[in-house]
């Protein structure tokens, strides 16, 4: 009995099917860990957008903004993203990860306060994702955020900042105080009543309280409905509602307050969801319908697919991000009432794109050449102060800024600077066909054909002196 061949054999064998077991595995897994949650096909809106925004995460757990050439945390757009992925019941896997990149001790402590620095606006919004992911509000990352928030309130119910640096409160901070509390079993009279003491006669709601004049916009009323239902103050809501319909424009789209009053996706999304809440649908549906006509669809590029643009005049991913994250609660009909994780997809799905059939096959030399993809038409995106989404409150804010600026972080207002891409389509499952064939599989047959000749011929191999002293 030869011996040494077999323990060769047994020694080689293993050796070659790791080998294989190596070359097949790698080529199997994407790049990135992450990327393999993104395998997903899918031909919902909602579900295609909060795949887009799960990508845009840096490191698939946060988003930063960048201010004169420094990158800072965005606890705010963050926060947002969650609830998204929650509202789309996909990407729970980024939600995860962007929930406990919130609750680590720099990163909350830098977007609540600290010391003698305390703020309404991100107690209020880091309890509702709390709340929505399934913790306990009043231990997150080893803070009470339901305590918190409450001690910010004052005697007439408004909830307010406390800060060397004034206080910054508004009425959309007020409103998600509301509806997190609510969301957690808490008494929110006070602050219901103050909320809707706030409202304009025109039946809207104004972003900053006691004016001189009372100036109703879309985003803040859409925050202020779902808090005023949330409370059980029908009367109120429903006079919001009101002025959201006359307000709506007849493309269906919502404009907001100074330079964000142009059609924007953003103050839509806002609506949409108050809309729908109050179970006015033929309103909401006209809002949604605005909405999927600035998603990137197929006939965009693939990177953008599932996005949703800040307007109609073209793709900036600088506005896209918080125009996406605010526009899939209202694509998905799931309000801020009712967003949670219970039974959530893991993965972010990407918006399928089927090519059409070909009406002719291939020559033989035709098959062996990468087709011609046609690109979209580019048109020059508009930098629009109302589009930069991005400007963040100093510590000294609330860090509840309007839909069309940044949930407030420690940091200053960000770089509007950004790159120009092709103009929306609509989120249409169909588009550019998939061209160019993928060399990787032959790759891989190759590699298995020579790895397995390598293993085979040793193992045949006559015995040689050294074999037969093994014996």
């Amino acid at each position: 009995m030869n011996t040494g061949r077999s323990t060769r054999a047994l020694i080689i064998l293993p050796a070659v099917l790791v080998l294989l077991t190596a070359v097949f595995g790698a080529a199997a897994e994407p790049a990135s860990g992450l990327a393999s949650l993104a395998s997903a096909g899918t031909e919902n809106p909602a579900e295609a957008a909060a795949g887009w925004l799960a990508r845009q995460l840096v490191d698939g757990e946060r988003f930063e903004v960048e201010f004169d050439g420094v990158t800072y945390p965005d606890q705010g757009l963050t926060a947002d993203a969650v609830l998204a992925f929650g509202a789309a019941d996909v990407a729970q896997e980024f939600a995860g990860r962007a929930t406990s990149w919130l609750a680590s001790p720099e990163i909350l402590t830098g977007y609540l306060g600290s010391g003698t620095e305390s703020y309404a606006g991100p107690h209020a919004k880091l309890a509702l994702v709390a709340i929505a992911q399934g913790l306990n509000p009043r231990a997150f990352g080893g803070v009470n955020l339901i305590e918190g928030l409450q001690a910010l309130r004052a005697p007439s119910g408004r909830y307010s900042d406390r800060s060397a640096y004034g206080d910054f409160s508004n009425a959309i901070g007020q409103s998600l105080a509301i509806i997190s509390l609510v969301r957690a079993g808490e008494n929110v009279a006070a602050g219901a009543a103050y909320l809707a003491g706030s409202q304009c006669a025109d039946g809207g709601f104004p972003l900053n309280f006691e004016q001189p004049t009372c100036a109703s916009e879309p985003d803040t009323t859409g925050f202020a409905v779902q808090a005023l239902l949330a409370a059980g103050h029908a009367d109120q809501a429903g006079a919001a509602l009101d002025y959201l319909e006359a307000a709506q424009r007849d493309n269906g789209g919502f404009g907001g307050a100074g330079p964000t009053e142009p059609t924007n996706a953003n103050s839509t999304a806002l609506a949409a969801q108050a809309l729908r809440a109050g179970g006015r649908d033929h309103a909401a549906d006209a809002a949604v319908a605005y909405l999927t006509s600035l998603q990137i669809g197929c006939a965009g590029p693939a990177e953008q697919h599932g996005a949703i643009a800040y307007n109609g005049t073209g793709f900036e991913v600088s506005t896209a991000t918080r125009a996406t994250a605010q526009a899939v609660p209202a694509l998905s009909g799931t309000g801020l009432l009712d967003v949670d994780n219970a039974g959530d997809a893991v993965a972010a799905p990407v918006l399928t794109c089927t090519p059409p059939p070909s009406s002719t096959a291939p020559s033989p030399s035709e098959s062996t050449t990468s087709s011609t993809t046609s690109s979209a038409t580019t048109s020059t995106a508009a930098s629009s102060t109302a589009a930069s989404s991005t400007a963040a409150s100093s510590t000294a804010t609330s860090s509840t800024a309007t839909s069309t600026t940044a949930s407030s972080t420690t940091t200053g207002p960000a770089a509007t600077a950004t790159t120009t891409s092709p103009a929306p389509h609509a989120g249409s499952a169909s588009g550019l066909p998939t061209t160019g064939a993928s060399t990787r599989l032959p790759l891989w047959i190759g590699a298995l054909l020579v790895l397995a000749g390598i293993g085979l011929a040793l193992v045949a191999r006559q015995r040689t002196p050294r074999a037969d002293a093994e014996r």
